[in-house]
Formats: C-alpha cells, structure tokens, sequence
C-alpha cells in the first residue's frame, strides 16, 4: 500500500524519474514553457517550485550585500547537471519572482494526444507568459495596418486599364516534347 507516499512513479526506476525530472526541469528553465504528459507536468512543477523557492531565498541573501550563496547554487546544481540552466535560475528567474510568494509555475492542460491518448499539458513559468503579451501586440499591430490599406484604396482607386491586344500571347509548348517515364522491368 502507498499510505502517505507522495508522488507519481510515472513507470520508471528512481534513477530515471529521478533523470526525467531534472531534464523536465532543464528544459523547462531554459525555454520557460514546455509541452509534455499531465503527470510529468505536474511531477516537474513540484520539483520546479523548490528549485525556485531555494534561489529565490538564496538571492534575497545577497542582496543584502553578502557574497553568493555558493551552498545554494552548488545544491541545486546537483539536481539540474546544468550550468547555464543555474546560472538563468539564479540570475534571471529567481530576481524576477522575487516579490510572489509562490506558485511561480502553470499547468494548462491541452488535450489528448493523437499518437496514443496520452493527456498532454503545457508547463510555464507564470512571470514569463511571453505568448499572450505578443498576440495581444500582434492584433493591435494588424488592426492598424488594415485601417491603413483601406484608407488609401478609398483615396487612390485608379480605373482599370485593360491590357493591349496588340501584343502577341506566348505560345505554350506541345507536350509531344516532354519525355515519358523509362519502361518498367519485369521482376521475377
């Protein structure tokens, strides 16, 4: 019986959950959003969320004019195998989140997958919701545009000229000129 074992085995040995979750978490820290299974998302959240609370309370030490919390990075560094994954934790992602309290990741669940049903979700970093700011760009920009092109249609309509007679149309060739296909062999 699994009384109070937290977690999701996901079909694998300790080694490989254990392999799997770090990649997750790689990934993840440096693409800031990635599309995997429901239970390895929500697997990876849970391990994304303590990595980022240990370099967020590792930042606000330095902060106050102590050197680096070179315990922490070296920590977290033995989970993640990446220097430039720690090095963006730390750096970039841990500043930013400095001020929520937690729940710094997202789970969006997307559907079925075609391949073999699987249930598929999308993890991001919730202070990195990149996609929404951009279509939310992308539409103003494109509104402006058309009410642009209508306008000078309205202004500039010339009258259609239709093209002169007088030249010749170009012949097409005939397609007695296009080789046909090599015949086929027999196979025995």
């Amino acid at each position: 019986m699994r009384h109070l074992n937290s977690g999701r085995k996901l079909g694998r040995t300790h080694s490989h959950r254990k392999a799997t979750l770090s990649a997750l978490s790689v990934s993840l820290i440096q693409h800031k959003k990635i599309k995997t299974t429901t239970a390895k998302a929500k697997e990876a959240r849970m391990v994304v969320e303590k990595l980022i609370t240990r370099a967020k309370r590792a930042v606000q030490k330095e902060g106050d004019g102590k050197v680096k919390d070179v315990h922490a990075r070296r920590e977290v560094f033995a989970f993640l195998r990446d220097r430039s994954a720690v090095s963006t934790l730390f750096n970039d992602i841990a500043p930013k989140v400095a001020s929520r309290a937690g729940g710094y990741t997202r789970v969006v669940k997307l559907g079925q997958r075609y391949g073999d049903g699987a249930q598929v979700a999308l993890l991001e970093l919730v202070d990195y919701n990149t996609g929404q700011e951009k279509t939310a760009t992308k539409t103003t920009a494109k509104s402006a545009v058309t009410r642009k092109k209508t306008a000078k249609k309205a202004k500039t309509e010339a009258p259609v000229v239709e093209a002169s007679k007088t030249e010749p149309e170009q012949a097409v060739p005939p397609m007695s000129d296009v080789k046909e296909s090599e015949p086929q062999r027999d196979s025995k």
